[in-house]
């Protein structure tokens, strides 16, 4: 398949959803998909897969705020030179989302890492241990989030 019949085999599967979505082809090779519920993650990646539209290449977190008051988690799906996104809005306040690792198991560290740099809890995680920080790390203190304070040595912490 060429580019664009990628791009419509991923828009007709996203868009005729049960349900709500939206789309946007942001480059000629690049859809993103908002999902108006994080509940809707699992069915349709399911679908996705089902579909055979590529592999989990990268999950990314976004803080959009304070002001804003919301999180955003980005799933990166590639076929060929083809990457669908999706997207889910969160409450920045206890943000949640469901574990892909039962449907995609090499998902679980990029959900570990997104648990413990931005606090988007991942609900289904076989191992919730941290990855990259410390032991030691306070609790409620993610280092990705916009609100951190880089250079001011958190609560607890020594530097050596």
């Amino acid at each position: 398949m060429n580019v664009e019949e990628l791009i419509q085999r991923a828009r007709t599967i996203t868009e005729e959803w049960l349900w709500k979505t939206t789309t946007e082809l942001t480059t000629p090779d690049h859809l993103s998909v908002w999902l108006s519920t994080a509940k809707d993650l699992i069915p349709i990646v399911a679908m996705l897969r089902v579909q055979r539209m590529g592999y989990l290449a990268a999950i990314t977190g976004l803080d959009l705020g304070t002001e804003a008051d919301e999180m955003e988690a980005l799933y990166h799906f590639c076929t060929g030179p083809v990457t669908v996104t999706l997207r889910v809005k969160l409450p920045r306040q206890d943000p949640s989302l469901p574990s892909l690792s039962q449907i995609i198991p090499s998902a679980e560290p990029l959900e570990r890492e997104l648990q413990e740099m931005y606090g988007i809890r991942i609900n289904g995680l076989r191992n919730p241990a941290r990855l990259y920080l410390s032991d030691d790390w306070p609790q409620g203190v993610y280092p990705m989030r916009k609100d951190f304070q880089p250079g001011e040595e958190p609560v607890g912490m020594e530097v050596n």
